[in-house]
């Protein structure tokens, strides 16, 4: 099998300093990258002209987003060549999503553009059964299929005292752990307000938050700390990654993620294959699968739920390392090769006159890298 990704230069307010229009080997993958025209829907004629000029090429399309240019004029062309595609929606159809990104934009579009793409694609690509649930009224009758993302593998032995002692404020305190961006849907707000009762019944409570987002929202937030009266307790990490988020990891004794939206949860995978017990909300795509194999619980999005969630998971040392061994079984799951092989199935399901996979070619579309 071969593949090729096509995208833009799109990187927020930026562009990616890339060669575009030809192909850019990357570990096996060819890319091509076309100029954005407006950040706005991320516009791009050059790559509408490539697609009509080359979709045929290919043997199955597979579309990483809605809402997006990218997304329109692939499943536009695949379709008018008969090309077959599939279209990930990137929890976009999510409930939070819907209600509070741009409602009234997001439902003109679905009814004349997203309604139109996700009806003609061979199958919808969700992550979650969540995530599919809560698109239920978009891709009614359409199929889907449920393919989780790769999580690379951190089930790695790292010291848990590294982190402590990089913040000497954590020595000898229960640790709690929010790692995600900083956003207003991640729930941290939740999360804030059930730190103050925990730290009420187990002074020795502290919490880290790791992650980096909007200065405003930044702000917002280590305010709200600040009248509870939990700065002394919390630890504002910053962004971590590689080693510096496997120390977080191994040095906390639970992670919390309170999204009010949340297509999968990465980040979830990620303290689950280093052994920590997690706590997510019932909006995080894949809690109904951390408590079937109770690796962790699940709650609403209120901060009640969520203070008695981690004081029963602190104070239960017994339970908690029950969920710890679970959570890095179930991890596995979402590793690369036992993903890759799904998606891999999938794509011989529907690829053109169901070629093997050895001589089918295929384009993933990209909104942006």
């Amino acid at each position: 099998m071969s593949v090729d990704v096509a995208t833009t230069d799109d990187n927020g307010a930026d562009r990616l300093p890339v060669q575009l229009r030809q192909p850019v080997m990357e570990a096996g993958v060819t890319y091509r990258y076309f100029r954005r025209q407006s950040r706005f829907y991320t516009v791009s004629w050059p790559l509408s002209r490539w697609l009509a000029a080359h979709v045929d090429d290919y043997d199955l399309v597979h579309i990483h987003a809605l809402f997006s240019f990218s997304a329109t004029v692939g499943a536009f062309w695949a379709n008018r060549r008969g090309v077959p595609y599939l279209v990930r929606p990137l929890g976009v159809l999510n409930t939070w999503g819907m209600e509070n990104r741009r409602p009234f934009l997001k439902r003109l579009s679905m009814r004349w553009i997203e309604r139109r793409v996700l009806a003609r694609a061979a199958a919808i690509h969700f992550t979650s059964e969540q995530e599919r649930s809560e698109a239920a009224f978009a891709v009614s009758g359409a199929r889907s299929v449920i393919i989780p993302n790769p999580v690379a593998d951190l089930d790695a032995e790292e010291n848990p005292k590294v982190f402590p002692m990089r913040h000497p404020k954590l020595a000898g305190k229960r640790v709690i752990l929010f790692l995600s961006r900083l956003d207003p849907k991640k729930g941290l707000d939740l999360l804030l307000d059930a730190f103050a009762q925990v730290r009420a019944a187990i002074p020795n409570a502290a919490l880290v938050v790791a992650g980096s987002g909007e200065d405003a929202f930044v702000a917002r937030a280590r305010a709200h700390a600040r009248r509870l009266g939990l700065e002394q307790d919390i630890i504002w990490a910053g962004f971590l990654k590689g080693a510096a988020k496997r120390e977080a990891f191994a040095g906390a004794d639970v992670f919390v993620l309170p999204s009010y939206s949340e297509n999968f949860g990465i980040a979830v995978v990620e303290a689950m294959a280093m052994g920590l017990p997690v706590i997510v909300s019932d909006q995080v795509g894949i809690h109904q699968e951390v408590t079937r194999a109770n690796a962790g619980m699940a709650v609403s999005c209120d901060a009640r739920e969520v203070t008695k969630a981690i004081l029963r998971t602190l104070e239960n040392e017994a339970l908690r390392k029950e969920m710890a061994q679970n959570a890095r079984r179930l991890a596995q799951e979402f590793a690369p090769p036992a993903v890759t092989a799904r998606l891999l199935e999938t794509y011989r399901l529907f690829a053109r006159e169901s070629l093997p996979s050895n001589q089918m070619r295929g384009v993933p579309l990209k909104n942006h890298v």
